[in-house]
């Protein structure tokens, strides 16, 4: 394989069309599907009917509905997602246990998304991270960059890929010592003759940074052509009127440190985990696929897999689609394997299916979560499972029917924003109010005290309710004009205090 021959495509002809890219076998398929055309869904698998929450409060803001049902003991912690097709609703999205939006940040531009919201620690403190660009649909190649906000919700950093190749979207992974570990993608001449594909032709190659956050210095550079052959590749090379598109015959889609500091890296297209020596970037062995060092016991080969990560208990879990470019079986599943480094045996501890069965074919996420259970995010299908440590299921959610959610995570997160509280009111019969507040992202708001009056400077408490959601409604008698609300602690301590607000005369929209 060779990647001087040719002339180089371009990043920009390879995401925005160049060449007309075509159908997604032919390409190679990654596939990052943003709509539920040409999905799979089984009818016992049902979404939300109402697709937008909208808000008195917040008129800017249109919220997917979730829909989340508890079916036993839950793990404690908000769920994070990030809807990413549908009409508005795009965007990093926290949602409590009852599937109410606690925080969601809007994305704006043309065919800009958010990917893989989630929790993570730096310099010590938790921050949340999630990517942010467009991406190939038929590719599943992102071409963006990673976000990180603390605690307020106050963007620290954006991080962008060293030189001119853009961040892709499939993974972060924000290390102890202060580095951020991510991929490229990056189209290079190659010869695809050994794989029955033209020998004048290109491909698409994942790349894996280690970059030090605070001064963009490149600690680690992997490239997968020059460890992983084409022969690896369930993907069939693009011929005939394809022939000129790149070849994705690798698609790593997912990383994370190894409890040995090695690098644990999925790659969809070869159906293959791979142990990478971060210091000489030699691949010390290979889990799944055409050359695995293992031997596969019952039931655990997987096919077009996403998400694997190591589990405290040492079992790895991953996400096993069998579904992609071709469907090996009519269901997706989470799996958790025993890998035994020494003996190179893998065996089965738990597959955790969808009830009923539901194929995925592309996306999809292994989350372990304290005391041993795991949230399984279903990628291209709209939905999560939530699993206690035996594999009993506990809970199931959906986001709308024309979306999805590139991975599901559950996390412990307490949110203070530097925004104030919103509230608005209406006027019913006679002199009786509604008020109305909310606050987006404040995790500690227990109650809402409303004040109101006929004179701006003299407010008096009018009602106090519990939080009730995102948008609480608190009724009362009246007679007003002006109305503030604060949101108040479980001690009764005032955390914020929104604007005031006039209350519009009875009748107004």
């Amino acid at each position: 394989m060779t990647d001087n021959a040719f002339p180089l495509v371009t990043r920009r002809r390879l995401l925005v069309g160049g060449g007309g890219l075509v159908a997604a076998g032919a390409l190679g398929g990654g596939g990052f599907a943003l709509g539920r055309a040409g999905r799979t869904a089984p009818a016992q698998s049902p979404a939300p009917t109402a697709a937008l929450s909208a808000f008195r409060t917040r008129p800017d803001l249109a919220i997917p509905v979730v829909d989340l049902r508890t079916k036993g003991s839950t793990a404690s912690g908000l769920v994070f997602l990030t809807p990413a097709a549908g009409l508005g609703g795009r965007g990093p999205l926290l949602v409590d246990g009852a599937g109410q939006p606690v925080w969601f940040k809007q994305v704006t531009g043309p065919g800009v998304i958010a990917i893989d919201a989630r929790v993570q620690r730096l310099a010590g403190e938790p921050v949340i991270t999630w990517w942010e660009g467009t991406i190939d649909p038929k590719y599943g190649i992102g071409a963006g960059e990673f976000v990180i906000v603390d605690r307020s919700y106050q963007e620290i950093r954006r991080l962008r890929a060293p030189g001119p190749t853009p961040a892709d979207q499939h993974d972060l992974v924000i290390t102890p010592q202060g580095s951020a570990i991510f991929f490229c993608y990056e189209p290079v001449a190659a010869d695809l003759s050994p794989v029955g594909g033209p020998a004048q032709a290109s491909l698409v190659d994942g790349v894996i940074y280690e970059i030090d956050i605070a001064t963009g210095r490149i600690l680690f550079r992997w490239r997968g052509r020059d460890h992983i052959g084409l022969d690896e590749s369930y993907a069939p090379p693009p011929a005939g009127a394809t022939a000129r598109i790149p070849y994705d015959y690798l698609h790593a889609n997912s990383l994370t440190v190894d409890d040995d500091g090695t690098l644990l890296m999925s790659a969809r297209h070869t159906w293959t985990i791979y142990k990478i020596d971060r210091g000489s970037g030699a691949i010390r062995w290979r889990l799944g696929g055409k050359k695995s060092d293992f031997k596969m016991g019952a039931d655990t080969a997987f096919a077009w897999q996403h998400d694997a990560r190591r589990r405290s208990d040492g079992t790895l879990g991953l996400f096993d689609n069998e579904a992609g470019i071709t469907t090996r079986s009519s269901a997706s599943r989470g799996l958790i394997l025993r890998v035994d480094e020494t003996a190179r045996t893998a065996t089965l501890v738990r597959a955790l299916a969808y009830p009923g069965g539901l194929l995925a074919p592309s996306q999809g996420s292994v989350q372990e979560l304290p005391g041993g259970g795991s949230l399984v995010g279903w990628g291209q299908q709209p939905h999560f499972t939530e699993y206690a440590a035996d594999g009993t299921l506990v809970a199931t959610g959906a986001l709308p029917a024309d979306n999805g959610s590139y991975r599901a995570y559950k996390f412990d997160w307490s949110g203070t924003p530097t925004d104030q509280p919103m509230v608005a009111a209406v006027r019913n019969a006679g002199e009786a109010v509604t008020a109305y507040a909310s606050w987006n992202g404040a995790t500690e708001v227990k109650r809402w005290r409303i004040r109101a009056g006929l004179r701006p400077d003299q407010l008096a408490a009018a009602a106090t309710v519990d939080r009730a959601g995102f948008e609480t409604a608190a009724p009362f008698p009246g007679p007003a004009v002006f109305v503030v609300a604060d949101a108040l602690d479980a001690a009764g301590k005032t955390l914020g205090t929104s604007p005031m607000t006039t209350i519009p005369p009875a009748g107004t929209p």
